[in-house]
This record gives C-alpha cells, sequence and structure tokens, in this order.
C-alpha cells in the first residue's frame, strides 16, 4: 500500500504531533508499506520513508500567517484562493500515487486554513487517495481558539463532516466532543490511542530488544526481577514455586533471572536442571525466563540495568548473602524489593525493603507480594502503559486493520464511508 502523511512539519522538528506521526510512519514502513510524509518543515531521517517538502504547508510561513491574521478577524484576503489553489497543486503531485492520505490535525486546526482548503478541493476531485483525518486538538471546542473562529467557509471546514472520509481520535473525550460537533454518531469515529516507543524511551540495549523480542515481556505483569546467578544458595526453587502461586492472582505474572550458571561449582549445572524440571512441573515454561537458556555469557550492566527499568519488582530468595548489591541497584531504580529475612540484607535494607523467610510457605511469600502489589497504584498504571500503550501493539490491533480496511471498503471518493 502506497501511503502518504500530512501535517505542517515533521521531524526533527520537535511536537506531540509530530511524533506521532513519525512512529506511525515508522510502523507503516516496516509494515511494508510505501510511505511518504508531507510537510513544510523538517528532514528526511530513514531511507524508507521520503520526504516531500511543502512549504506552504507550514503554519509559520510568512504569506499563511498574512493570511491567517485576515482571517483571525473574519476577512476573507484574495490571497486565499491563490495560495489554496498554489497548495492544492503541490498536494496533488506529491500525493500521486498514494492509496491513502492521512492529514494530521490539519482538518481540525486553523493554524493553516490554507491548506485545509486545498485538502478539501483535492478530496473532491475523482481519484483522490482515500483520506483519514486524524484529529490531536479540535479548535471548535478549545475556548482559546474560538475568538479566532466565524461562520461560513474555510472555517467551518473545522466542523463538517467531510463524505466518506475516515474519522480518527485518541480518546473518548475526543470522540464525544467530535461527534458532538460534527452531528454524527460516535461509533463512526476510530478511537486510536497515542504509544510509547519504549525502547527508545527506556534507553534501551539492542540485546535487552532481543530478549524482549523472544519473550514478548511487554504484556507481563508483573516482571519479577532476580539478578543473581543460578547457585542453589539463591533459593531459586521458592522463587519458581511462589510465580506459580503468584499466577493464580496475577496471571500473566513472570519472572526473569538474568544471570548465568555458577562457574565454580559443578553442581551448578546439576542444580539449573532441576530447576528446569520444576519450572516444567510448574507450568511454567512459558512465565519463568532464564536468561542463561538464550545466553550463557555474563550480562553487562547496561543490560541488567534496562531490566530493573522493565521490570516491576525485585525478588531476591537468597539462602546466604555476604552484601546484596541488587537492594541498592532496586532502590536506584525506584523499584521495591521484596528479599530474603537475612542479616546482610536488613542491614541494607532496613525498613524500606519486604522481608521474608527463605524457608517460607510459597503460597505466604506470594500473597505478601499480591498485597502490595494490588495496592500499588504505581505497578498497576505502569503495567497498563507497558501492554497497551506501545506502539508495536497499537500498530497491530488498531492502525493496520485500518489501513487495511480503508483501502477495501472505502467507497468511491464523495461518497459515505
Amino acid at each position: 500500500m502506497n501511503i502518504a502523511l500530512i501535517h505542517y512539519s515533521a521531524p526533527p522538528v520537535v511536537g506531540g504531533v509530530e511524533s506521532v506521526l513519525a512512529h506511525q510512519a515508522w510502523l507503516m514502513a516496516g509494515a511494508g508499506h510505501s510511505v511518504r510524509i508531507l510537510a513544510a518543515r523538517g528532514e528526511p531521517w530513514i531511507k524508507e520513508i521520503d520526504f516531500i517538502r511543502l512549504p506552504l504547508a507550514d503554519s509559520l510561513h510568512p504569506e499563511i500567517l498574512a493570511v491567517k491574521h485576515e482571517l483571525d478577524a473574519g476577512r476573507i484576503p484574495p490571497a486565499f484562493a491563490i495560495l489554496a489553489e498554489t497548495l492544492a497543486a503541490q498536494i496533488r503531485t506529491a500525493a500521486s500515487q498514494a492509496d491513502v492520505l492521512i492529514a494530521h490535525n490539519v482538518c481540525s486546526l486553523n493554524k493553516n486554513l490554507v491548506l485545509t482548503e486545498a485538502l478539501h478541493r483535492l478530496y473532491l476531485e475523482p481519484g483522490f487517495p482515500r483520506l483519514i483525518l486524524w484529529h490531536h486538538d479540535l479548535a471548535w471546542v478549545t475556548p482559546r481558539y474560538l475568538p479566532e473562529l466565524h461562520d461560513g467557509s474555510p472555517w467551518n471546514l473545522l466542523r463538517t463532516d467531510w463524505p466518506g472520509a475516515i474519522q480518527v481520535v485518541g480518546s473518548v473525550l475526543r470522540q464525544s466532543e467530535l461527534a458532538a460537533l460534527l452531528g454524527i454518531s460516535p461509533k463512526r469515529i476510530h478511537i486510536i490511542p497515542n504509544g510509547m516507543d519504549l525502547v527508545d524511551f527506556l534507553k534501551l540495549e539492542d540485546r535487552t530488544v532481543q530478549f524482549l523480542d523472544r519473550l514478548d515481556l511487554l504484556q507481563a505483569a508483573p516482571i519479577l526481577l532476580l539478578p543473581v546467578r543460578i547457585t542453589p544458595r539463591k533459593n531459586l526453587e521458592l522463587a519458581l514455586s511462589m510465580l506459580a502461586c503468584l499466577r493464580e492472582t496475577f496471571p500473566t505474572a513472570r519472572m526473569v533471572v538474568t544471570g548465568p550458571i555458577g562457574a565454580h561449582n559443578p553442581a551448578n549445572a546439576e542444580y539449573f536442571q532441576r530447576l528446569l524440571d520444576l519450572r516444567h512441573l510448574l507450568h511454567l515454561d512459558s512465565a519463568a525466563h532464564f536468561l542463561a537458556e538464550m545466553d550463557d555469557a555474563l550480562l553487562p550492566d547496561s543490560v541488567v540495568a534496562d531490566f530493573y527499568r522493565l521490570s516491576d519488582a525485585l525478588f531476591l530468595p537468597s539462602r546466604e548473602e555476604g552484601f546484596g548489591i541488587p537492594l541498592l541497584e532496586a532502590a536506584l531504580s525506584h523499584r521495591p524489593i521484596f528479599c530474603a529475612d537475612l542479616p546482610a540484607l536488613h542491614e541494607l535494607g532496613k525498613e524500606f525493603v519486604f522481608y521474608f523467610s527463605p524457608d517460607g510457605e510459597p503460597a505466604d511469600v506470594a500473597s505478601f507480594v499480591i498485597r502490595y502489589l494490588q495496592n500499588d497504584p504505581v505497578f498497576r498504571l505502569a503495567a497498563a502503559i507497558r501492554r497497551d500503550f506501545n506502539w508495536d501493539r497499537i500498530y497491530k490491533e488498531k492502525i493496520g486493520p485500518l489501513l487495511e480496511s480503508v483501502l477495501i471498503n472505502h467507497t468511491v471518493n464523495g461518497e459515505g464511508s
């Protein structure tokens, strides 16, 4: 599919809409589509996405600003029609061969009504691409914009249901506002939220990303981190049994053990095999992850630090410790700490850590963790955002299907959808 996205500006210009547009373009290109961005300001940033500069699409273009000054006062200057026709011709060429054109905010804000008018003229032409109007802001329902808006064209283009255009907003609030503004059923308006690029935001290492892709960890909650080597003194059998109990309340709970098999005792390999057998017995093959199965080398500190940022809590069931560096790391990562009641760990964690007996019943330890997590709003919100607001999932479940449905089912331009 050939897809064009249009806005006043694009990266590296910094802005919320610019960021959304960039992520959408990247995901569409990654899905195999041919993608181009039409904007006034910005630069091409990857070879997979074409950038076509349209100077008159700029909300800050001197001629556009001069026209806007007149429009804000309720006057339509002669230059308006001339600029709209010029810009329409440029868009017509730039959007040629496109199957779908996605207009971000240009049909809901009055930042550049010349662009809005140009797009509307083109939309009425036969053969114009299927049109998706992606609304982030609505001028007609925003008090600070109302003094700049007036009855009639071109201002009414921002509150008109363009026949056949697909309407998209990012929230239930915007859906209800747009439905009332256009006088249409909310059911006709798609809700597709903005997302987070967790890899970029958390600055994850490439190696970490490989683990995430293999384990599909972003759908898990809670994620318990055990940054330890695989040796009997780490008491990992308790962690496995506790996880099985924890999943009765949190079915998507996972645990990640980042360390390799202890290198100084041949019996450690046998211990690891017993852990794998127990994992299978407890039906945790897809929930308890020993990174040593995928990479038997000692992971660099940067990757371990990534897992602190990704996890929801530190779980340390050791039978003996002389110090406890993971407590320091978890504290600096602002993660709750559940650890064995050992003198060295008490010395570090003091009253700020949650302790349990390393010989405790797994169900009792799980109940302890459950009570904390169920009452922790930070965990609950973070888990929901990690699961529901990552761009890959949004594209897979929302944007991709919308593009396919628009291409297949959208009717001839100018008729209803």
